[in-house]
Order: structure tokens, then sequence, then C-alpha cells
């Protein structure tokens, strides 16, 4: 068990799935990006039950399209260039000063592709709101509550059900059990 399950995807990659919903019907808030079941739960538990973060597809879109350079969000945010920084130099890692070289390259020489220092800030302010909202143990465990009331919209029964009428076109079929007929005869 956990209090808070993070979902931390870009907006519109589809990589939220049922990890989430196993945390949120288990007694979990989320914090997330409005991203795959991200948005279903969103819309279920309301803001006030769900810590959401982040761009949203259409920001996603629009960053690209203007030309994401992350070296800004990087050289803007003090905070977010001393940890690159740090992790960068080796200090977390003593014995082998470039083991996570490539990962700091991955943000700062070959783009950024999950867009991660323009969420960073936003992360942090939604972060700094849920260690905040922790410490009410009476209304975390109310929006918990709200949580796990609204987890059984994703039942595999209604899943497969929705499935079987919206993509599958399937009808639903009758079938009698041989025990069904014996009773019928009594």
């Amino acid at each position: 068990a956990c209090d808070l399950s993070q979902q931390i995807s870009l907006a519109g990659t589809e990589a939220s799935g049922t990890g989430n919903m196993k945390f949120m019907i288990n007694g979990a808030l989320t914090i997330g990006t409005l991203d795959g079941a991200n948005v279903e739960m969103h819309e279920l538990v309301g803001d006030d039950n769900i810590f959401i973060f982040g761009m949203k597809v259409n920001d996603v879109d629009d960053l690209r399209a203007e030309g994401y350079n992350p070296k800004d969000y990087y050289e803007g945010n003090h905070e977010l260039k001393k940890a690159l920084d740090m992790i960068n130099s080796g200090y977390f890692s003593p014995d082998s000063k470039d083991r996570f070289r490539d990962l700091v390259d991955t943000l700062l020489v070959h783009g950024d592709r999950f867009c991660l220092l323009k969420d960073y800030e936003d992360y942090v302010r939604v972060q700094d709101l849920v260690s905040e909202e922790f410490k009410d143990e009476r209304a975390w465990a109310k929006k918990c509550i709200i949580n796990v009331a609204n987890g059984g919209f994703f039942s595999s029964d209604r899943t497969i059900q929705q499935y079987a009428t919206q993509i599958w076109n399937a009808k639903p079929v009758h079938v009698e059990s041989e025990g069904a007929k014996a009773d019928e005869k009594k």
C-alpha cells in the first residue's frame, strides 16, 4: 500500500495505464499529468481529489511546434540546474562519476523527448501542495475514500462490457446451463 501514486508521464503519450487504477482502488491518491487513465480518474474524482500537474496534450503540441529547448528550463530554474549539475558531476555516484551522464545528456543534449524539464516546476509546486495536504489526516482520508469509491468504474466487468459493445460490436448471447435446465424441471 502507498499514500501517493506518482503517474508522471508526458500528456499524450498514453503511458499511464492500469497500475494507477490499482493504486486508486487500494486507497492511494494520485499525482500525475493528464495522460492515459489519469484523465478518466480526474473526471471521476474531480479536481480536489487528484493532484494534476504539467502540460495538457495541446500544450505539448504547441511547445513542440514553437521549438522546445530544454536548456531554457535548465538555465531558467536554479534548483533544477543545481540538481542536474550535481547528478552530472558524479556527486551521487562517487565510485563512478559518469554513471548518470547519459541521463543528463538525454535531457540537455538529446532534446528531452518527454519534456521533463518543462513540467518540472509545476511538478514541484503540486508536490508541495501534496505535502501540505497530507498533514490533514482527516481530509486526506476523505480524498482516499472518494478515490476508492469511484474506482469501481474501472472494474473488469464494466470494461469488458464496454469493449464488447463499443469496440467489438459483440451482442450478448444467452447460454443456458444444464444446471439451470434441471432446476426448471423441479
